[in-house]
Formats: structure tokens, sequence, C-alpha cells
């Protein structure tokens, strides 16, 4: 598609902007801007560059010797250390959730989204994530919406953020969606660092215990085994370690079997999972697995009655704000319960059934969204979503109950196997009790 550079004036403010452009002709961009309040000044086609994906966390390094100040940094020296450090900077979490929370309180202040976009430009820290806003705000000078530039850098914004700010741009109620997004990042940085904080601590403990399990075997046992043999005792190392220590000999000797091995069950999983049947049993078992299963289902469950509540008080019917809601989920498993209570509506029958006959979605969900359809279905998703929010946060609190209990059982269980394994044989030596066997008492 042709790229056109204009110049024209905001009718409300009287600026004078300079931007680029796509379509398919020059009368189609005079259409656009003048459908969003722009005056052309001028239109000129320019050579299109070559099409290249951009990608996350890189810059051209011509753009920031042109744009970057440098009017403190004297060395050439200091001014390449500079640049070095600016493209190895990376878009954390926490660049989108500042962005989120700025930008919703611009537009809870009544700001548009031109406006807002390009007072939060100057306040973004980071040059790449700048680089990315200032890309989206083009856009939104241009006519498009936000989420369509969002999902062109789909590595840097994750897929349901998107598809929340999608919802409240074409339900009228970005304010809202932007809210909802900030919750939803907040919500899912905190789990993964309370997850992360529990998790880290005890599978270091793990592989440390492995490795000295390891370490004994190969080093350890045969010393004990050889000194067994040169002094011609009786006495026998337990069958356990034999057993083990003959298993990691196998191994070492034979180790491309079991690399063969794993590679082959990872590309057989990679496979099947990437099939449509494959990745819904992956998203069903994501849903009924042990510890995490309910959570995961509860937070999907919270993003499409939240999208629900706001499309339903804006004045949609509820078959279009099933099918726009449906955009915040990714799981192939609600898709298809979301995809089935739109065609019940379809054909006069309940679409709350499919939810019940799931056998995922709590009875009192089901419930308060059955009293609601008989009054007032808005009112009564927003008290849903009040229940929800306790319920989610007394099953992250048995999670985190719960995980370090199952990580101390399984470590404990391997300490025991090391104890017998590899100490029992150490304390056999430490002993003597083999030096009596050797002179026949």
């Amino acid at each position: 598609m042709p790229l056109y550079r204009y110049r024209a004036v905001d009718n409300k403010t009287g600026q004078i902007i300079t931007y680029k452009i796509e379509d398919s002709s020059r009368k189609n961009v005079i259409k656009r801007l003048m459908k969003n309040g722009y005056s052309p000044i001028t239109i000129n086609a320019i050579k299109q560059p070559s099409k290249k994906k951009k990608k996350r966390n890189v810059i051209d390094p011509k753009y920031l010797e042109k744009n970057f100040n440098f009017k403190e940094i004297n060395s050439k020296t200091e001014k390449k250390r500079h640049l070095n450090y600016i493209l190895q900077t990376k878009i954390e979490i926490t660049d989108i959730i500042v962005f989120t929370q700025n930008f919703y309180l611009l537009k809870k202040a009544n700001f548009n989204n031109i406006h807002a976009l390009s007072t939060l430009i100057n306040s973004i820290e980071n040059v790449q994530f700048r680089e990315i806003v200032e890309d989206i705000l083009i856009g939104v000078q241009a006519g498009e919406n936000i989420y369509t530039t969002m999902e062109y850098y789909s590595d840097v914004f994750p897929p349901i953020y998107v598809n929340m700010i999608k919802v409240g741009e074409l339900s009228g109620s970005l304010t809202n969606s932007l809210e909802q997004a900030l919750q939803y990042l907040e919500q899912t940085t905190s789990l993964k660092k309370k997850i992360r904080d529990i998790i880290i601590p005890n599978l270091i403990e793990f592989v440390g215990i492995l490795l000295l399990l390891i370490a004994g075997i190969l080093i350890a046992i045969p010393q004990i085994q050889n000194l067994f043999d040169t002094i011609g005792t009786k006495e026998q190392l337990p069958a356990i370690t034999i057993g083990f220590s003959n298993f990691l000999n196998l191994v070492i000797a034979y180790w491309y079997i079991p690399v063969i091995i794993i590679i082959s069950i990872v590309v057989i999983m990679f496979y099947r999972v990437n099939t449509v049947t494959g990745k819904y049993r992956f998203h069903m078992f994501k849903y009924t697995m042990p510890i995490f299963g309910k959570l995961i289902f509860a937070l999907d469950m919270q993003k499409y009655l939240k999208a629900l509540h706001l499309n339903i008080l804006n004045g949609m019917r509820l078959q279009d704000a099933i099918e726009v809601s449906k955009n915040v989920v990714k799981n192939y498993v609600m898709l298809s319960i979301i995809e089935t209570s739109k065609n019940n509506l379809i054909i006069g029958e309940s679409w709350i059934t499919p939810f019940e006959e799931s056998n995922l979605c709590p009875t009192m969900i089901t419930e308060m969204l059955k009293i609601g359809m008989q009054t007032d279905l808005g009112e009564m998703l927003y008290k849903t979503l009040n229940y929800m929010e306790v319920d989610i946060k007394n099953l992250l609190d048995k999670i985190i109950r719960t995980l370090p209990q199952v990580v101390t059982v399984i470590v404990g269980i391997l300490l025991i196997f090391f104890v017998i394994v590899v100490l029992v044989p150490l304390i056999q030596v430490y002993m003597g009790t083999f030096l009596f066997s050797a002179y026949g008492y």
C-alpha cells in the first residue's frame, strides 16, 4: 500500500502536524484526515520502505544518534556507551503498568486519545517503549484504533491486554477498559511474584540436594567400594545404593539415548499441542490441573464477565456483548463454552446453561447470573464480579498455603533418598564395622 507524508492543521487547536500514513490513494488520505478533524495542507507520496516487522527491544541507532540529546556528553566514547545502554534497555511489564495507569488517569480527566497519548510520550523513560507509543499516536491521528497498533506489537503487549483495550474502544468505554487492564496487569504481576517467591527457594534447595546425591554416587560411593575390596571385607553397600549407582553409570555411558527420548517427547508434545484437538485438551488440563486449575478458570471467567458487564452497561444487546467480550479470552475451552452460550441465545435457550454443564463454573456464579436475567443483568454482573474478587483472593491464599507444603514433601522425599543412598554408606565407613568383617569377627 502506498505511503504518504502529510502536513495538516488540527481544526480544534490550530496546530500544524506532519506525519506519515498508508492508504490506497491520495484521495482516501484526504478523506481520512478530514473525517478526523484535520485540514490537509500538503500530501506527498514517498517511497515505501521494505516491510520489516519491528522487533522487541530493537531501535535504529541512526535514529538515536539524530534524536537523542547529547549536549552534556562531549566524549565520543561516552556517547557510544550511552547509545549501547539505551539499545540494551528492555521493555518490562512495569513500563506497561505505568503507561496504563497514567493513560487511565488522563482519560478519567476527559482527555481525548490524541491529547492523552501526546502528554504521556514525554513522561515515558524507556526509549523503546516511547517509540511504540509514538507509533500508536500516529495511528490514532490517522484515524486508526489504539488496539490495531498494539496488535502489531504483540511481543510487547499481552494478548489479553490488547483485547481489553479493543473491547473498550468498540464499546465506547475505553476508560473502564483501561482500569480493567490495569487491574489485570497488577493482579497477574502480583500472582507471578508470590508464586515465584514460593517456588524459587524450594527449587534451589531441590536442585542442591539432587546435585549432592549425584556427586555422592559418582565420587564417594566408588571410593567406599574400593576400600571394601582392598581390605577384603564381606560388608556390602546397600542394594539401593548399588542400583542407583549402576543406573547413573548407564546414563553416562549411553547419554545419547535419554537425550533422544527427551527430545522426541518434547517434539511430540509440541506437535500435538499445536493441533486444534491437542490445544483444546491442553487448555482443559489448565482448568482441571491440581492446585492452579480453579484459579486459572476463575481469572478467565472474571475477565470475560468484566468485559460482558462493560458492554451491557454501554447498551449492547446481550448477543452482541457476548460476541465482543469473548475476545478477552484465549483458552479454547472457555471460547467453546461462550460460543455455545451465544448459539443458545439464537435458538431461544438460556446462555447460562453451557457454563453449568461444563462442570467448571461454580454454582454460585451461575445462580447469580440466572437471577440477573430475571431482574437487572448489569447490576447482577457487578455483584457477581465482587463475589469473584473475594473467591479469587481465597483461592490465591489457599495456593500460597498449599504450594510450600507440596514442595516441602517433594524435597523431603529426595532428602530421605539422599540419606539412604549416600549417607548410610558413609556412616557405615565412619563406624568402621567393615573392619570386623575383614578380620573374621
